[in-house]
C-alpha cells in the first residue's frame, strides 16, 4: 500500500499542476529484483489508471550514466576508494556511541587505504558549516541535516560494485530534467546527501514532498515484513479509495476515472491547507517523479 500511495501522490501532484508524470524502475540492486516484478508493476499502474506521460525508464540501463557522473566527481576530488569492512565501520560507530561522539562514518580511508584492499568508493562531505544542508519541504517544512556530524562521507558504489540508490537517483533526476520529486517520509533523511550531489555535480535540486509514511496498528512501516496485504489490483477503485484515504481524499465517484478527477481538485486543495506549504507555483510544467 505505501507504494500505491507515493505513486498516486506524485500522479496527482503532476496532474494538479499541468506537469509530465515520468516512472522510473529502480532495479540497481540486482540481487534484490524479482524477475519480472517491473513489469507487474506497469501493469498494476495501468489498472489503476495512473498512466506516465513518457516511456518508463530503467536504472539498469543507465550504468554508463553513474559511471560518469563517479569519475566527474573523482576528477574533482570528491571521491576516494574505502577498504573499511561492515564490522569495522560498526565497530567504530559503537565506541563513538559510548564516548558520545559524532555518529557519521568517521573517514578512516580520506587520506589512503593503509594497506587495505578498496571495497566501495566514499564521496566526502564537507566540514563546519557547510556541512549543514537544509531544504522545504512541501507537507514536512523545513528540514536540517549535518552530514559531517550525523552521517560523515557516504558511499557511492558499494564493496560488491553496485551503485548506490543516491547516486543514482540524482544522476537520473539530472538527465531527466525532473523538476518535483513527491515520495514517502522514509526517504527524507536521504535528500540532503543527494541536494550535496547534486551541488557536486552541478545540477538543480528539485522541488520535495514527502508524503506520510503508511503504518500498521503498531507504528510499524507497512511492509511485507510487517505484514502487508498485496494490492488488489483487480479492484482498482478500492485500492485507490484506500491509498487516497491515507492522504486525506475522499470521493465518492463509481469510476477510476472519476475518482482521480477527484482526487486531483482535491490534491490541490489540500497543498493549500499544508501548514508546511512551501510552493510557489513553476512558471513552466513540471516535470515529477
Amino acid at each position: 500500500m505505501g507504494s500505491l500511495v507515493t505513486a498516486l501522490a506524485s500522479w496527482l501532484d503532476a496532474r494538479a499542476h499541468l506537469g509530465s508524470w515520468l516512472v522510473r524502475i529502480e532495479d540497481i540492486d540486482y540481487p534484490r529484483c524479482v524477475r519480472g516484478a517491473d513489469q507487474q508493476i506497469l501493469r498494476a499502474l495501468a489498472r489503476l489508471g495512473l498512466h506516465p506521460d513518457e516511456p518508463p525508464q530503467w536504472q539498469s540501463r543507465r550504468e554508463a550514466l553513474y559511471a560518469e557522473a563517479l569519475r566527474q566527481l573523482d576528477a574533482d576530488h570528491w571521491t576516494y576508494p574505502c577498504g573499511c569492512s561492515r564490522k569495522e565501520i560498526a565497530d567504530s560507530l559503537l565506541h563513538a556511541r559510548e564516548r558520545h561522539q559524532t555518529l557519521g562514518y568517521p573517514g578512516t580511508c580520506r587520506d589512503g587505504l593503509h594497506g587495505k584492499p578498496p571495497r566501495a568508493w566514499r564521496v566526502r562531505v564537507p566540514d563546519g558549516d557547510a556541512a549543514l544542508i537544509c531544504f522545504d519541504d512541501r507537507w514536512q517544512g523545513r528540514q536540517c541535516q549535518d552530514l559531517a556530524t550525523e552521517l560523515g562521507d557516504f558511499v557511492l558504489r558499494r564493496a560488491d560494485g553496485l551503485w548506490a540508490y543516491q547516486l543514482a537517483v540524482v544522476v537520473d533526476d539530472g538527465h531527466q530534467g525532473i523538476t518535483h520529486i513527491v515520495r514517502g517520509a522514509d526517504l527524507l533523511d536521504s535528500t540532503p546527501r543527494q541536494i550535496h550531489l547534486q551541488h557536486l555535480l552541478g545540477l538543480p535540486t528539485p522541488s520535495y514532498l514527502h508524503v506520510p509514511v503508511v503504518t500498521n496498528a503498531l507504528g510499524e512501516k507497512l511492509s511485507k515484513q510487517s505484514g502487508a496485504q498485496a494490492i488488489d489490483d483487480l479492484d482498482p477503485l478500492a485500492a485507490l479509495r484506500t491509498a487516497g484515504a491515507h492522504l486525506g481524499l475522499a470521493s465518492a465517484a463509481q469510476s477510476v476515472q472519476s475518482w482521480l478527477s477527484d482526487a486531483t481538485a482535491g490534491w490541490a486543495a489540500l497543498l493549500e491547507r499544508l501548514p508546511a506549504q512551501a510552493h510557489r507555483e513553476a512558471t513552466t510544467p513540471p516535470r515529477m517523479a
